[in-house]
């Protein structure tokens, strides 16, 4: 792909000479450690790292993106310079949406201080993936006004994703495409989704929500953001091009420098897109230039037009020229090509299986941190350990089970033995299996997938916080509620399911039909119950208690996972009649 660069100078009309020289000094003056050869092109100063991460899990899937760069003014307004002013729109940003990359920042502080994320990295990255939910259209919770949509991933000039949502976030149902205001694809969302503004739902269309998942895409691995390299990886790793990280640098250096906050809805949109490569291209939003499209919920992206192909090579003929006579040798012959040398494997490359390092039993109760770490072991085909090789741990599978600090994917470079040792895994409130599967980065060799499992919360007794004994006249009702308290170990066990059943007796645990009853939602009687579970005091106050016409003593019977049980007896009986006042009662003496 030509360089966005050198796209802008030609669209100049321009020479190519020119156009050189510009670039150099644009590069050297906007982006930290950039710099551009005689033909325009970028180079950086650490060799042009490059990402080990495939299209189907970088956040964009190596969508396109906006090209534009900062202005060259400094971003900071001027005493005469105020929002409306020109320019300035294009270098704030948006409230809400400058808002929403702060809170994303002071969260990964917490979560993850050694990451050392910057807001501003946040900022260089919604600029160039959406020109910051393109100008901040966004509603007062901090959703687009409108889905922002990529192109479809479908191979044509772009990676080709198959689709993995059901079309639920792009509206398609046979490709991919990038998603929301951090152009997130659908299967990267499904585990990197987080909800930054506590509305309970993780959506990529809200700059909040997008903007937290970013910063902990970003600091998944072990980066130290601070650092450089690092960060190179990381900006790679969201979408993998030179011009991409050059871009993002160059914002990022901008937005270092300063910025100021413009109303929501006012921010400038970018003209300029990586896969426009044609000239005199149509740079309206949503036509030919435009990064991507603004559309409707439920819209389907329209067609995208793949990158041009660059022209053909060839030997330009002069016929008027002189003509060179065949025997005539040439003047400055090319010396034969020196054979290279083939470059020593790497570790990675010798890489050709994964073993399990000892992981077994990998059982945890719901909320509980397994007890056991993941670990795989790198080997040759002869069995010999691997060092510093990174593998790549991921959950798989529908469960809210995640590596410590909520994230599903974890990177852990491999020991002197050859072994990594994933982060601990903490299980989460559902319950069932599911899988982590280890993968070699940057080698191709079948993952080693390690079966885990969550069970339910469970208490060893149940004790009432009230009477035992509850009593109740014929077709009334229970006046005190069932209150009880579950323990294991003696400890509080919060979350714990209890299952209440009205049984025919203590030696007799099927389900009594008669007697005493509790109450559907329907005003129905139902004499079991269940899904009831314990608040973070281990109690539980169960719903009021009727009575039928029955006479009689009943049993109702709690029991937990895990062994808790407590019986309570309830009784049905007609109210005592009262007992006579002799001093009221009439005289029967006779009289004298």
């Amino acid at each position: 792909m030509a360089a966005h660069f050198d796209r802008r100078l030609r669209k100049a009309a321009v020479t190519t000479t020119v156009a050189a020289v510009a670039v150099a000094a644009l590069s050297a003056s906007q982006a930290p450690d950039v710099t551009a050869d005689g033909n325009g092109r970028q180079t950086t100063a650490d060799n042009m790292p490059t990402s080990d991460t495939p299209p189907e899990e970088s956040a964009t899937g190596n969508s396109p993106y906006y090209t534009d760069l900062p202005p060259l003014n400094s971003p900071n307004p001027s005493p005469t310079t105020g929002p409306s002013s020109p320019g300035s729109s294009e270098a704030g940003i948006p409230a809400t949406v400058l808002d929403a990359y702060k809170k994303a920042e002071s969260e990964l502080r917490r979560a993850k201080p050694g990451c050392n994320l910057p807001w501003q990295l946040l900022a260089a990255i919604g600029k160039v993936e959406s020109g910051q939910a393109r100008g901040g259209r966004v509603d007062a919770n901090g959703t687009t006004i409108g889905r922002i949509i990529g192109p479809q991933l479908d191979g044509n000039g772009f990676a080709l994703i198959k689709d993995t949502d059901n079309g639920v976030y792009d509206g398609n149902s046979s490709y991919d495409n990038a998603v929301g205001p951090m152009q997130f694809i659908p299967s990267t969302w499904a585990w990197a989704g987080r909800d930054g503004n506590g509305d309970g739902k993780e959506d990529p269309n809200n700059v909040y929500d997008a903007a937290l998942a970013a910063g902990h895409y970003l600091c998944r691995f072990d980066w130290d953001l601070s650092d450089q390299a690092d960060l190179n990886r990381a900006i790679l790793s969201y979408n993998n091009s030179q011009d991409y990280l050059n871009t993002v640098l160059s914002w990022l250096e901008h937005y270092r420098k300063g910025t100021h906050e413009i109303p929501d809805g006012t921010g400038s949109l970018p003209v300029g897109r990586s896969d426009d490569t044609a000239v005199g291209a149509d740079p309206s939003p949503g036509g030919a230039g435009a990064s991507t499209g603004s559309q409707t919920p439920g819209a389907t992206p329209g067609p995208t037009r793949s990158p041009s192909k660059p022209p053909s090579s060839g030997k330009p003929t002069d016929p008027g020229g002189p003509s060179t006579s065949p025997s005539t040798p040439p003047k400055d012959p090319t010396p034969p090509a020196e054979t290279p040398h083939p470059a020593p494997p790497t570790p990675t490359d010798t890489v050709h299986h994964l073993e399990n390092a000892g992981t077994t039993g990998l059982t945890a109760i719901a909320g509980d941190t397994f007890a056991k770490k993941i670990s795989a072991r790198a080997e040759t085909k002869a069995g010999e350990a691997v060092g510093k090789v990174r593998i790549r741990f991921t959950v798989v599978g529908d469960t809210d089970a995640a590596f410590t600090g909520g994230d599903k994917v974890a990177a852990v470079t491999t020991n002197a033995s050859g072994v990594a040792v994933a982060p601990a895994l903490v299980a989460g409130e559902q319950t069932g299996g599911f899988t982590v599967r280890a993968t070699v980065i940057g080698r191709t060799v079948p993952g080693l997938d390690y079966k885990a499992t969550v069970t339910e919360r469970v208490a060893d007794a149940l004790a009432s916080t009230g009477e035992t004994e509850l009593t109740c006249t014929p077709g009334g009702e229970f006046a005190d509620p069932v209150q009880v308290k579950a323990t294991l170990k003696g400890a509080v066990a919060d979350q714990v399911a209890v299952t209440a059943t009205l049984i025919k007796s203590k030696d007799d645990p099927t389900e009594n039909d008669k007697g005493p009853y509790f109450k559907d939602a329907d005003g129905k009687a139902v004499r079991t119950l269940t899904g009831r579970k314990t608040d973070a005091n281990g109690l539980l106050e169960l719903p009021k208690l009727f009575a039928d016409d029955a006479e009689g003593t009943y049993v109702l019977r709690l029991t937990t996972p895990g062994g808790g049980r407590l019986d309570i007896t309830l009784k049905v009986a007609k109210a005592a009649e009262p007992t006579p006042d002799p001093s009221t009662e009439p005289s029967t003496a006779p009289e004298a």
